[in-house]
């Protein structure tokens, strides 16, 4: 397996990932979210990881940047968002490739913390904590039952002791619908 970075020309195979991955009733949903951030040039600069086997795409991961409120200008951020595997290929370790990649290059680049809203038994494998007891707020409120989803990951060290405030994403994933867990 390949991690690189997406292409244009990756744009309909991206899409079909993240269908195969969501199934039809959230696929649609997500593979238009996907298509807005590439797009929203709030979300920049971004970072797109494709997964390939076989010359075949079977896995994507976007992280888009976002803003810390009060802002801190010496804090760098990204969210992770989202994450999909081919369905017939999930279970094959491609998704925490993906993430251990993306971090990879994030910390190499300089990006001090990463978010991400997801499940809570998987992403904390990869360093990811509750963000919430860290003093990172989520930019819409997340139902109480889902608090431990909204994680973080410091990329370089005492961050977490000298950063906290509100999360500001892109404008596109700055919507309500996309904070309910």
């Amino acid at each position: 397996m390949k991690i690189r970075q997406s292409q244009d020309a990756d744009r309909l195979a991206i899409s079909a990932i993240h269908t195969s991955a969501f199934g039809p009733e959230q696929g649609p949903e997500i593979v238009g979210l996907v298509h807005d951030l590439f797009e929203d040039e709030t979300a920049k600069p971004l970072l797109s990881l494709v997964a390939e086997t076989e010359a075949r795409l079977v896995g994507h991961i976007l992280f888009t940047v976002v803003k810390l409120q009060p802002e801190l200008k010496e804090i760098s951020a990204r969210i992770l968002a989202p994450l999909a595997v081919a369905s017939d290929v999930q279970g094959q370790g491609i998704g925490g490739e993906l993430i251990k990649a993306g971090l990879q290059q994030l910390a190499d680049s300089g990006v001090d913390l990463v978010f991400v809203l997801g499940h809570p038994d998987y992403y904390p494998r990869f360093g990811f904590q509750t963000a919430g007891v860290l003093g990172f707020a989520a930019p819409h409120p997340i139902p109480t039952e889902h608090t431990d989803a909204w994680m973080v990951q410091a990329l370089t060290a005492d961050v977490l002791g000298r950063a906290s405030g509100t999360v500001q994403c892109s404008e596109v994933l700055n919507q309500p619908q996309h904070w309910q867990a």
